[in-house]
Formats: C-alpha cells, sequence, structure tokens
C-alpha cells in the first residue's frame, strides 16, 4: 500500500502493520478443554464421541480431565482442529475450501493415514445460509462442519485451541491484508491462505504457513500438513515453532514503536 500510494498518488507513508492484541495467544490445555465443554453444549462437534468409562471423568471430542488428578490431556486418536473466521460475502469464496474437504475425506476412504476434522467457520453475514445449505447437502464420514457464533472472549481461545487455521480472504484492492491471519499468528497458529498480490507480506510460505491457488492446491496442503496427526515431528509444529520465535509485536507495542515518534515530531 505504501508503493501504491507513492507510486498513484504520491504520497509518502509509513506502514503501520495491524498487530494481534495481546489476548491472542495459545490458549493453555485446561483452559482448551473448558472451551470444548462448553461449546459441546450447543455444537455436537466438540461433544466425545465417546463417552468415557468413569462418569466423573469429563471428555470432550479432543481433550479428557482425569477424574481424581484434573489433569487435562489430549485424546488419543482426536480429530484435528481447523478452523476459518469469515464475514460470509463474496470476497471469500468458501466452495475452495468444501472442495478441499472432499478431496481430504475421500484420502481418508482411500485408506490414507489421516485424522478425522471438525472444521469450524466463525462469523455472520450475507452468504452464510447460503454456504450453510452448502455444507448441509455434503455427506462427510471423517469431517464435521460447524459455523458457530461465538461469544467475543471465546474467539481468541478458539484460535489459540486450534491446529490449522485457514484464510480465505481475497482483496480486491491486493493491498490490504486480512485481519483474522493476523490474530491467528498472535496465537501462534500456523494459516493456509489463498494467494493473492501483497499476501507475501505476511503469511510466508514454508515458513509460517502456507500459500495455495485452489481447492486441488489445499487439499494437498491439508494431506501432508496432517499426515501422522499429531506429529512432533511434522511440518505443522514446526510452522508453529517458527512462529513462537519470531515472537511478533502486539498492538500498542507496534504504535509506540512506529506511530508515536511521528506524533511527537510534530
Amino acid at each position: 500500500m505504501r508503493e501504491d500510494l507513492a507510486e498513484n498518488w504520491s504520497i509518502k507513508a509509513v506502514t503501520v502493520y495491524d498487530k494481534p492484541a495481546s489476548f491472542f495467544k495459545e490458549t493453555p490445555l485446561d483452559l482448551q478443554h473448558q472451551l470444548f465443554m462448553k461449546l459441546g453444549c450447543t455444537y455436537p462437534a466438540f461433544k466425545a464421541r465417546l463417552e468415557p468409562l468413569d462418569l466423573a471423568t469429563e471428555r470432550s471430542a479432543f481433550t479428557e480431565r482425569d477424574a481424581q488428578s484434573g489433569v487435562v490431556t489430549h485424546l488419543r486418536g482426536r480429530p484435528a482442529l481447523l478452523i476459518s473466521s469469515t464475514s460470509w460475502t463474496e470476497d471469500e469464496d468458501f466452495s475452495i475450501l468444501l472442495a478441499a474437504l472432499e478431496k481430504f475425506e475421500q484420502l481418508i476412504l482411500d485408506g490414507e493415514s489421516l485424522p478425522s476434522l471438525v472444521c469450524v467457520i466463525t462469523g455472520k453475514g450475507p452468504l452464510k445460509e447460503y454456504y450453510c445449505s452448502l455444507i448441509s447437502q455434503k455427506r462427510f464420514q471423517h469431517i464435521q462442519v460447524c459455523t458457530p457464533w461465538l461469544e467475543a472472549e471465546d474467539y481468541p481461545l478458539l484460535l489459540g485451541s486450534a491446529d490449522l487455521g485457514v484464510c480465505l480472504h481475497k482483496s480486491s484492492s491486493g493491498l490490504d491484508l486480512p485481519m483474522k491471519v493476523v490474530d491467528m499468528f498472535g496465537c501462534c497458529l500456523p494459516v493456509c491462505a489463498v494467494k493473492f498480490r501483497s499476501l507475501q507480506e505476511l503469511v510466508k510460505h514454508e515458513e509460517n504457513g502456507l500459500v495455495f491457488e485452489d481447492a486441488e492446491e489445499l487439499a494437498g496442503q491439508l494431506q501432508m500438513l496432517f499426515s501422522k496427526f499429531p506429529d512432533p515431528a511434522g511440518k505443522l509444529n514446526q510452522f508453529r515453532k517458527n512462529l513462537r520465535e519470531s515472537e511478533p509485536l502486539r498492538w500498542d507495542e507496534s504504535w509506540k514503536q512506529t506511530v508515536l515518534p511521528l506524533v511527537m515530531d510534530t
């Protein structure tokens, strides 16, 4: 955008990138469990597939709290948690994600060693009903798609609990960067994002996520990232490690570093 302002409008600008608020961070496992149990009361995708033998044990689709020790652990063989957020407008083509999920499902049916998926798409907007109708027509056996409207305090907790983010935002100008990815990165959540002109300023392909152009490419990325899930040595965990080590500035820190000096000089 700075280059566009200089080239087309002769405006000299200083770039101030969007940064995540401090509450966008990785969610501790005990808080993940509390969130999953809460969401499971409304959304079946978060509920345990099998009830524990000990009825005093709490179990969600992803986690379990031991009745005696109170310790929370990930369930063995748990599904992977995929998340996207949207305002359900024409700027985001969710048919790409749905087609990729169909290809992923077929890979599982063909015998590939891949986890089941819970795909959560949050938000409200004019095309939500249209896409929910498309989703309802799918006959997934290993994938559950959930479209909740989350309370404000639950959204960052869910981002911090997820395994992978997906962004389908395509900037009409090619200049603005998706804030949802900024928030995901604040939670150290790797992202697969659809390609557009300036995206490389935010998503570094093969470093903090992956960039795709169509459903076929996205399906291949999901297959690669979730192969042998959860794999501590896998690329998904490497991306998360890279995000942790990058320690991005938070919004208030970025403002003080970039904007405040300009204001003080005037």
